[in-house]
């Protein structure tokens, strides 16, 4: 019993100090801004990562962005007319795509997205709470390649976060998912094969990435 106890004792000290650790990071990739790479990968999930994103573009820190987990749904006029600021890079550098239904499928729509592409290096834009899950993600599905972490959204007050109910459960939520990430990530043979349905399933072009097309061709 002596045994159990200290063991449940230990694992739960564990859990917890893993959790304040992993809030230490969130607020680390909250003030996180990334310089310069190759191309920009905006996770869907608010209006203000695709602003982010086009920002970057705009500032010159990067040559292409994908929007990466677009509802099958929602047309490229669409995707304009809800996003005014990426309508200057329309017939230049934004790419979307429709494949990925979660984390682990923007990880790997964006990896295919930068093969075809050649890029070296990818700057993530995703929530401060998602970006360790979502890069343990990217860096899993493409070790070869640099990521770059830029938060947009979801930034804190000055509350501390233990005083706010709802970020406490965002929080925990994400470390949980987060420490499953992780573990999975350790077994499966390769990345997303435990979870197939993690991307749209293709007909020729459709749900796949639109684009112009002439910047669909992968450069020479």
């Amino acid at each position: 019993m002596k045994k159990r106890l200290l063991f449940a004792t230990g694992a739960l000290a564990a859990f917890v100090g893993g959790f304040i650790a992993f809030v230490g990071q969130v607020e680390r990739f909250e003030a996180s801004d990334a310089r310069e790479g190759d191309g920009v990968a905006v996770l869907t999930g608010g209006a203000d990562r695709i602003a982010a994103g086009a920002r970057l573009i705009d500032r010159h820190q990067a040559k292409r962005l994908l929007i990466s987990g677009v509802n099958d749904k929602v047309t490229r006029e669409d995707m304009l007319k809800s996003n005014p600021a990426l309508r200057p890079l329309d017939q230049c550098c934004l790419d979307l795509g429709y494949r990925a239904r979660n984390t682990i499928g923007n990880a790997l729509e964006a990896r295919d997205w930068a093969a075809r592409l050649n890029l070296k290096s990818v700057i993530l834009v995703t929530g401060p709470a998602h970006m360790p899950r979502a890069m343990a993600e990217f860096a899993n599905a493409m070790p070869s390649l640099v990521i770059l972490p830029h938060a947009a959204g979801e930034r804190r007050e000055a509350t501390p976060w233990w005083s706010d109910a709802a970020l406490l459960r965002t929080l925990a939520s994400e470390y949980v998912k987060y420490l499953i990430a992780l573990v999975r990530m350790r077994l499966e043979p390769a990345p997303g094969a435990w979870f197939p349905g993690s991307m749209r399933e293709t007909d020729d072009d459709v749900g796949a990435i639109s684009t112009p097309a002439k910047i669909f061709e992968t450069p020479r």
